[in-house]
């Protein structure tokens, strides 16, 4: 019984599903019915009609005549056939024929794709062959008054244009007679080969607007402007030869007279009223002769440069040698004293190198500006690069100059710190001596003993043939800083001293009521008197603390006031 239920639902299932598809295929069916009616009811005869406005013939009745049996095939052959195929396919789809429903329907719609591509090409050509027409027409009737104006103007300017105004005449009256010839194609009704032809004259007639405007500036240029201006350079470049200017390495004449001869060959070709690469011709020549006026000015202005320049030039490289002669001199002198470091020698003779080359190059210079031939623009580049080489080599040799000089400036520095230094030892040992202390201490003594030593080999050093700066410096360092050392040390010596004797004498107060006191300040004098200011301070300080830590302080206070 199951089976039997299963089967049932199965048919009626597949019933429906076939109801639906075959709902669908009927619909599609209707679809491309109504674009096959929609093609049928086009205005494409009445469209096509509008061309029997027009004299039909030629390549024109070709055209409409392919238009018109194109639609016609289309109405009376391909639509009905569609009409066939759609009723194939609804039969198809009653019998439940699937791929054939699905071939036909779109066979079907491929075909009215393909129709209506050809009635929008139809209707695109006769919309491009009406509008054609029209503007055919209407450029035709704005050049008649355009060639109308060139002939008036080759009347009223005929000498502008000289034996070349025939040709424009020429040329005007072939395409007044296109003009005609326009009208009989469209009289004819060949209205695309009429359209062809108006392109063509459009065109010829810019052209030839264009030749007529330019004409008269390049004839006058090619026969008057440019021979003149070729003439008026061949007479300045004689001109300036005869002044002894050097501008034969140019080679300008042979050029010139090139020019003169394409000149002459233009006007001809331009009597014949062609023009066809003049204008870069005549502009290959104008760039040159500006080109060559350039060169000769520059040339000119060299020569004035270079006989200016050259004498101070010449006057400064002398100058420089005699400063670089006083240089070496000195620098003799000084090697008697001095100790020189290798690198001032080895500067110096790169600075004396480095004249030599200049002085050849000065020499090479003159030498070429009397020769003759030698072009003063490039000379003046040499003469320029050489008053620059000069003046570096000047400023070089100012900075040598200068450490020369300091070698005598750190030595007369050196002798003015010895003199310092000599007064801070005589100074500090006059204070030592006028301080009211016992004696000088021991190591007191020793380092005057060593800052002296110091002192002399400066001395000694300063004295050496020859002067080696760099071991006088060194051992000035050394004597300067043990001297000062010295002063400081001796300083806090007599003050040291000075406080203790204080601190005795405030200690001294308390000896009679303190035993063990006495014998504390008694041990701080010996040391007082034997040099040791610094025990004997710090005996007598610990010793008065013990009685009295307040005197310290009291001490202390009237150290202060002192200061």
């Amino acid at each position: 019984m199951k089976y039997v239920i299963g089967a049932i639902l199965l048919l009626i299932a597949l019933f429906i599903i076939g109801l639906i598809w075959r709902k669908k295929v009927y619909d599609e069916v209707d679809r491309l019915e109504g674009w096959k009616m929609d093609i049928m009811n086009r205005r494409v005869t009445e469209e096509l009609s509008k061309v029997k406005s027009l004299n039909l013939s030629g390549e024109t009745q070709e055209k409409f005549e392919a238009w018109r049996a194109r639609w016609d095939q289309i109405l009376t052959k391909e639509l009905p056939e569609l009409e066939e195929d759609l009723f194939d396919a609804e039969e198809a789809a009653d019998r439940y024929r699937f791929k054939r429903v699905k071939v036909v329907l779109a066979n079907t719609e491929k075909k009215l794709v393909a129709i209506e591509e050809d009635i929008k090409m139809m209707l695109q050509e006769l919309e491009d062959l009406l509008d054609s027409e029209k503007q055919s027409r209407l450029e035709i009737e704005s050049m008649q008054p355009e060639l109308k104006e060139l002939t008036k103007l080759l009347i009223q300017n005929r000498h502008q244009y000289g034996k070349a105004v025939r040709v424009f005449e020429q040329r005007v009256g072939e395409l007044k007679d296109k003009l005609s010839e326009y009208e009989q194609l469209t009289d004819q009704g060949d209205y695309i080969e009429a359209n062809t032809l108006v392109q063509t004259i459009r065109q010829e007639t810019t052209q030839l607007q264009e030749d007529v405007h330019h004409f008269p500036d390049r004839l006058k240029q090619v026969k008057i402007e440019l021979p003149e201006q070729l003439k008026e350079l061949k007479s300045g470049v004689e001109e300036m030869k005869a002044e002894g200017y050097r501008i034969s390495h140019f080679d300008f004449l042979p050029e010139l007279h090139n020019y003169e001869r394409s000149l002459e060959e233009m006007l001809v070709q331009m009597e014949q009223g062609d023009q066809s690469g003049i204008e870069d011709a005549l502009t290959e020549i104008q760039t040159r002769i500006q080109e060559m006026y350039q060169l000769l000015e520059r040339e000119a202005v060299a020569h004035h440069y270079v006989e200016k320049q050259f004498v101070p030039l010449k006057a400064q490289l002398d100058e420089l040698e005699y400063v670089l002669a006083e240089t070496e001199r000195e620098l003799e002198e000084i090697q008697q004293t001095y100790q020189v470091e290798e690198g001032h020698l080895e500067s110096h003779r790169s600075l004396i190198k480095w004249f030599n080359q200049m002085r050849k190059r000065v020499t090479s210079l003159d030498f070429r500006r009397a020769d003759g031939e030698t072009s003063y623009a490039l000379l003046r580049e040499e003469v320029e690069d050489t008053e620059k080489q000069l003046q570096e080599l000047e400023e070089q040799h100012g900075y040598f100059h200068e450490r020369v000089q300091n070698l005598r400036k750190d030595e007369r520095e050196a002798k003015q710190k010895m003199t310092k230094m000599e007064s801070l030892l005589l100074d500090t040992h006059r204070r030592l001596k006028r301080s009211n202390i016992p004696g000088i201490p021991t190591s007191i003594y020793e380092d005057m003993k060593a800052a002296s030593h110091k002192v002399d080999e400066v001395f000694q050093s300063l004295e050496a043939q020859p002067l080696d700066m760099a071991v006088v410096n060194e051992k000035l360092d050394e004597a300067m800083e043990m001297t000062e050392q010295l002063s400081q040390d001796a300083e806090k010596i007599m003050e040291t001293a000075q406080l203790a004797e204080r601190v005795i004498q405030c200690g001294n107060r308390y000896r009679s009521k303190y035993p063990i006191l006495a014998a504390k300040l008694l041990e701080a004098e010996e040391k007082f008197r034997s040099y040791h200011y610094d025990q004997a301070l710090t005996l007598a300080t610990e010793a008065i603390k013990e009685v009295d830590p307040a005197a310290l302080s009291k001490i202390d206070k009237e150290e202060e006031v002192l200061v």
